[in-house]
């Protein structure tokens, strides 16, 4: 069996994945699930990038559509003009610098200001996506599944066993991708937790998470606040912040190296009391008869 990589390829950064990287959401939007309109301004949102990182963030995600369920599209300058000037200013901050987007404008914009992914939740399906991402030297890219549309991707959710579905949608999306010349270093895998499946079906994922995602990729896991969080706990989506580090944990057992979260400190301190025992249990202990 092949070994997952521990490097990922970014535009300006080789991340080490020999620990779980934290990555913290920016959402420069009035209308996402969980934290719409708390950041829509280019200088709440800078100001938000700062806290995170203090917070011991290791990559920023910055999305300017949201894709909750039943979210209506947005206009290729609206998303423009709200992303853009966040951009401009992050990527000075001298951390991986992501944009979550699945317009191919917007992809070549982020890049042009310097961006180091794209993580597109449609696994670079729109036309001409696959291209931008080829045309760049190194930049990162992370693709997720996503079942049908974020319109009605709840409405109609998928039916059965979700790891074969999965595992095979994201072979088929990295295979294209690396048929246009794009080094496997450069890609990480996202099973989509929440785009198109029931809860069922993303514990299950989570269960099965390694056997989801095809060998020697890396994994990329957002449980943060997810509704599937809720209805296990009966918390409103400002309320599932323990639940969220708890699946976080659980993603990174289960073989994810990176986690995108709302709760970045939180997550940053789970983790490294987690670190701490794997660190405990692989070391021989002084004294201890039995070395």
């Amino acid at each position: 069996m092949h070994a997952v990589s521990t490097v990922w390829q970014t535009s300006r950064f080789r991340i080490a994945l020999t620990r779980p990287q934290v990555m913290g959401i920016v959402n420069v939007t009035p209308d996402s699930f969980s934290d719409g309109g708390r950041h829509a301004s280019t200088a709440a949102a800078l100001r938000h990038c700062e806290q995170l990182l203090k917070e011991g963030a290791d990559m920023l995600d910055i999305g300017g559509e949201s894709t909750r369920p039943g979210s209506p599209a947005l206009p290729l300058q609206e998303e423009l003009a709200r992303v853009q000037p966040l951009l401009i200013e992050a990527v000075r901050l001298g951390v991986p610098i992501s944009v979550d987007t699945y317009k191919p404008a917007v992809m070549q914009a982020a890049l042009d200001a310097g961006a180091d992914i794209v993580n597109d939740v449609w696994a670079l399906r729109q036309p001409g996506a696959r291209e931008v991402v080829a045309a760049h030297p190194s930049c990162g890219v992370c693709l997720m599944h996503m079942h049908r549309d974020p319109q009605t991707m709840q409405a109609a959710p998928m039916e059965g066993d979700p790891v074969p579905a999965v595992r095979g949608f994201l072979q088929a999306a990295a295979d294209a991708l690396q048929a246009l010349g794009v080094r496997r270093e450069r890609v990480v895998l996202d099973p989509g937790v929440g785009f198109g499946k029931t809860v069922a079906q993303n514990f299950r994922l989570l269960a099965r998470q390694r056997e989801a995602v095809p060998a020697r990729y890396p994994i990329l896991a957002g449980w943060s606040r997810k509704s599937s969080l809720g209805a296990v706990t009966g918390r409103a989506v400002d309320a599932r912040m323990p639940a969220s580090v708890a699946a976080a944990l659980l993603a990174v057992q289960h073989g994810a190296r990176i986690v995108r979260v709302h709760d970045v400190r939180e997550t940053v301190e789970a983790l490294a009391v987690w670190q701490a025992l794997q660190a405990a249990d692989q070391e021989p202990f002084e004294g201890d008869p039995t070395t």
